[in-house]
This record gives C-alpha cells, sequence and structure tokens, in this order.
C-alpha cells in the first residue's frame, strides 16, 4: 500500500506536479562564480573604506613616500661619492704617473752627470796631453815628454807615456817602449817590468801609450823608468820616483 502511495508521488500521476526548465550545469557555475565575485568586490570596498575612514593607509602612504625621498637621496649621495672617488682614483694614478717620471728622469740625470764627469775627466787628461805636445826649446828627435803613474786600489798601478818629435815634417817612427818598475819586497830590492814586454810604439808628431801595471803582493813601487828604442838603440828615456 505503502509503494503504491510512494510511486504515485515520484511519477507524472501524482497529485501535485511542477514544471521546471532544466539549466545546465556550466551556467550554474557561472552564475554562482558571478555572485561569489560580486560579494567579493563588496567585501574588497568595505575594506577599503574601513582603512581610509580608520586613516590607515594615509600614514602608510605618507610613510613610503617618506622612505622614497630617502631613497632617492641616498642614491644621489651615492652618485656624488662615485663621482669624488672617480676624481681621486684619476688623481692618485696622474700622481704615481708623475712619481714614475720623476723618478725615470732622476736616474736619467744621474746617468747623464756620470757620463759628464767621466767626459770632463777625459777632457782634463787630453787638455794635460796636449800641454805636453808643446816642444821645449833645444829638444831634438825623439823624447818622452810626460810619464805618469798613479796607483789604483792599492794593488794596480796605472801609468800612460807621451812621446814626441819636437822636429816638423819628421818621418815616422817605429820603435818600442820599455818600461821597469823597482821597489822593494820585504825590505830587498825588487825590480819588475810588463807581463807582455815592450809595447810597440809607432807615430809621426806624437804618441801615447798607457795600461795598468798589477802590483805583486807586498811589493811596494818607488819609482819607474820609461825608455824608448829604436832597433837596440836607446832613443829617450826618463825616470819617475813614487812616494
Amino acid at each position: 500500500m505503502r509503494l503504491r502511495l510512494l510511486r504515485r508521488r515520484l511519477t507524472i500521476s501524482a497529485p501535485r506536479m511542477a514544471v521546471r526548465s532544466a539549466m545546465p550545469w556550466p551556467v550554474r557555475w557561472a552564475v554562482a562564480a558571478i555572485v561569489l565575485g560580486f560579494c567579493a568586490a563588496i567585501a574588497l570596498w568595505a575594506f577599503e573604506l574601513g582603512k581610509d575612514i580608520a586613516g590607515l593607509d594615509r600614514g602608510t602612504k605618507e610613510e613610503l613616500q617618506h622612505v622614497r625621498a630617502e631613497l632617492e637621496s641616498l642614491h644621489a649621495e651615492l652618485e656624488q661619492v662615485k663621482v669624488a672617488r672617480d676624481k681621486a682614483q684619476s688623481v692618485a694614478n696622474t700622481a704615481d704617473t708623475l712619481v714614475s717620471l720623476g723618478k725615470a728622469s732622476e736616474e736619467k740625470l744621474a746617468s747623464q752627470v756620470k757620463q759628464l764627469q767621466a767626459e770632463n775627466q777625459t777632457l782634463r787628461d787630453d787638455l794635460g796631453f796636449f800641454e805636453r805636445l808643446i816642444p821645449s826649446s833645444g829638444v831634438e828627435g825623439v823624447a818622452i815628454r810626460g810619464l805618469q803613474a798613479d796607483l789604483v786600489n792599492g794593488k794596480d798601478l796605472k801609468w800612460q807615456v807621451l812621446v814626441i818629435q819636437a822636429s816638423k815634417n819628421a818621418a815616422e817612427f817605429n820603435g818600442r817602449l820599455e818600461l821597469t818598475f823597482s821597489g822593494q819586497l820585504n825590505g830587498k830590492p825588487w825590480t819588475g817590468t810588463l807581463a807582455n814586454g815592450a809595447q810597440v810604439l809607432s807615430f809621426k808628431q806624437y804618441g801615447r801609450l798607457q795600461g795598468v801595471f798589477e802590483v805583486p803582493a807586498q811589493v811596494v813601487i818607488r819609482s819607474v823608468v820609461a825608455k824608448v828604442l829604436e832597433g837596440t838603440a836607446v832613443r829617450a828615456t826618463q825616470s819617475l820616483k813614487l812616494q
């Protein structure tokens, strides 16, 4: 009995029946989404309105503007610092360059001074040399006009000999220069000559020979004798005492 009554209510033979148009489910979802979006918009509007009424958003905006202003000021100061740093770096580089150039110029000047001193000494030697070229009155033929000997570093004897022919239009002279060194070794007499023997001498108006004699250990040089030889004949001689 109950089953029949239930069937009547669920079928078209039921005493009350309503006919409704079926709505597709996508449309239902769309309508639901629109309704939810509308509600969310109303809630957001109400939230923003509440913030404006309470004055919270104004303080935040002012603080944000203040922070932005400070940030821009810091950026400007940073740019100024960068510019100052670049200028300082440029000045430092220029200073380093100037210092390097100064050192190079100083070294170059020192080298030039040494060179000038050497040239000056050479000029002095040449001046003394050419002064000795002036012939003495009454001197004829080959003559020794200059004999010098200086002890260097306590062990080397630097010597120099100038030989001239006083006559004009003299024929070329070909001979030898012989040097004899005399002194003492442990209180006893000592003599020595050049290691290579007599020096070849060939000149027309003047000739200059020079060299270094290595003094043996414990030998004290007292004098130097220079002889100009032509074959076996002695053409000129001169002695020089040391100490």
